[in-house]
C-alpha cells in the first residue's frame, strides 16, 4: 500500500514538474512575441510620423512617386521580417515544447514497460494474452505518438523553408530598378 502511495505521488510531483516547465516555455515565447508585438507598433508610429514628414516635404508628382516607392519596399520588407519573427518565435517555442513531450513521452514509455514487466512477473496462469494485447495497444501508441511527431517535424521545416523562400524573393524585390530615360 504505502508503495503504491508513494508512487502516486512521485507521478502528481512529476506531473506538476512539467507543467511548470512547459507554463515557463509558453510565458517564455509569449513575452518574446510581446515584446516584438511592442517594438513594432513603436517603430510603426515613428516611421508614421516620418512618412507624413516625407510627404508633407514632397515638392513634386515626381518626387511623391519615387517616396511612395520606397515606402513600398520598405514596407514589404519589414512586414516579411516581422513574418519571419513571428514564425521564428514559434518555431523555437514549438521545438522546445516538443522536447518536453518527448521527454515525458520516454518517460511515461519507460514507466510502463516496467508496469508491464511488473504485472507479467506477478500475474496468474494464463494472462499472457491479456498483457501481450496491453504490449501491442501500447506499442502501437508509441508507433501513433512517433508519426504524430515526424509530421509535426516535417510541417515545421516545410513552414522555415516557405519563409526562407519568401525572404529571398521580397530581398530581390527590394532593389531599386533601373530608371528609364
Amino acid at each position: 500500500m504505502h508503495q503504491t502511495s508513494q508512487q502516486s505521488h512521485n507521478a502528481n510531483e512529476a506531473g506538476i514538474q512539467a507543467f511548470e516547465r512547459f507554463a515557463g516555455i509558453a510565458f517564455a515565447g509569449a513575452e518574446r512575441l510581446a515584446a516584438l508585438n511592442l517594438n513594432t507598433a513603436r517603430n510603426l508610429l515613428e516611421q508614421g510620423a516620418a512618412t507624413s514628414r516625407a510627404l508633407l516635404e514632397a515638392k513634386n508628382p515626381e518626387a511623391l512617386v519615387t517616396l511612395q516607392t520606397r515606402l513600398s519596399r520598405t514596407d514589404t520588407r519589414e512586414a516579411a521580417e516581422y513574418s519571419r519573427r513571428v514564425v521564428e518565435i514559434a518555431s523555437q517555442t514549438g521545438a522546445t515544447v516538443s522536447k518536453l513531450v518527448e521527454s515525458g513521452v520516454t518517460e511515461l514509455r519507460q514507466s510502463l514497460d516496467q508496469a508491464l514487466d511488473r504485472a507479467a512477473d506477478k500475474a496468474p496462469v494464463g494472462a499472457d494474452l491479456a498483457l501481450n494485447s496491453l504490449r501491442s495497444a501500447v506499442t502501437a501508441a508509441n508507433a501513433a505518438f512517433d508519426r504524430m511527431n515526424l509530421a509535426a517535424r516535417q510541417a515545421n521545416e516545410v513552414a522555415e523553408a516557405n519563409l526562407a523562400v519568401l525572404a529571398k524573393m521580397l530581398a530581390g524585390s527590394t532593389q531599386t530598378p533601373p530608371r528609364a530615360r
